[in-house]
């Protein structure tokens, strides 16, 4: 159960950011430190990254715990979830280096197909750790 809960942890936190970006987009801010809104853009985009960044490793931990005859469907999925990790990671991780953030590079961002792509994975595993903790 601590694997499903951790699980859903960093998928909540995936999604706060993503949604978060959402509204930073529309706002039209030129510079993430003339915003009070940038710092906490930071603070979300950072704890996407470290969200993301042991995902694999969490959903292994995961795959583990279940019953082995259905793991193999499991870890099949693994191998698609540390590329799109790795490629969704990059992305965010050099919005992060940038000495200012803006809107427009938010929006680019959000438009990238790797993060999209994170978030599809995301969404999918929020819903598999739902079922999977109402039939656990």
């Amino acid at each position: 159960m601590i694997e499903l809960e951790n699980i859903k942890n960093r998928c909540d936190a995936i999604e706060e950011c993503y949604e978060f970006m959402l509204a930073y987009a529309a706002q039209g801010i030129a510079d993430d430190r003339e915003s009070h809104h940038g710092s906490q853009l930071r603070e979300l985009l950072s704890k996407a990254v470290d969200a993301a960044t042991d995902l694999p490793e969490a959903y292994t931990a995961m795959v583990g715990t279940l019953n082995p005859a259905t793991s193999l469907k499991y870890v099949n999925f693994l191998g698609v979830l540390k590329v799109d990790t790795t490629k969704a990671l990059a992305a965010m991780e050099l919005v992060l280096a940038q000495p200012k953030i803006s809107s427009q590079l938010i929006d680019n961002l959000n438009a990238s197909l790797h993060v999209r792509t994170l978030l599809t994975d995301v969404f999918l595993l929020d819903e598999i750790v739902q079922l999977q903790q109402l039939t656990g």
